[in-house]
């Protein structure tokens, strides 16, 4: 579970296992939330990413990770939390 820090913006990785489906997902959760980020499959078949914005919007992309529509998720591992002064990153987008 993320850390609550109020509207304060935050940058969480995380690692998403399982039989994962929707990078297309992902990419469009985070923007209908207004986060900046980016996703990518890894050659393991999990899928990784970075998200940015305020916590309590990352905190419900933490919630929507673990529930795409067309994955089964066994597993989700979110780490890295850190507080931000500004975002690092701009859009959200999937890495190749």
């Amino acid at each position: 579970m993320l850390v609550h820090t109020g509207n304060k913006l935050v940058s969480v990785d995380f690692e998403i296992f399982g039989h994962v489906q929707g990078l297309y997902y992902t990419e469009k959760e985070g923007l209908r939330l207004g986060l900046v980020g980016w996703v990518k499959n890894t050659r393991s078949g999990t899928v990784v990413g970075q998200v940015q914005g305020p916590a309590d919007m990352v905190e419900e992309m933490h919630l929507q990770l673990k529930g795409s529509p067309s994955s089964r998720i066994t597993r989700a591992s979110f780490t890295n939390q850190r507080s931000i002064n500004k975002l690092e990153l701009s859009g959200f987008n999937t890495r190749f």
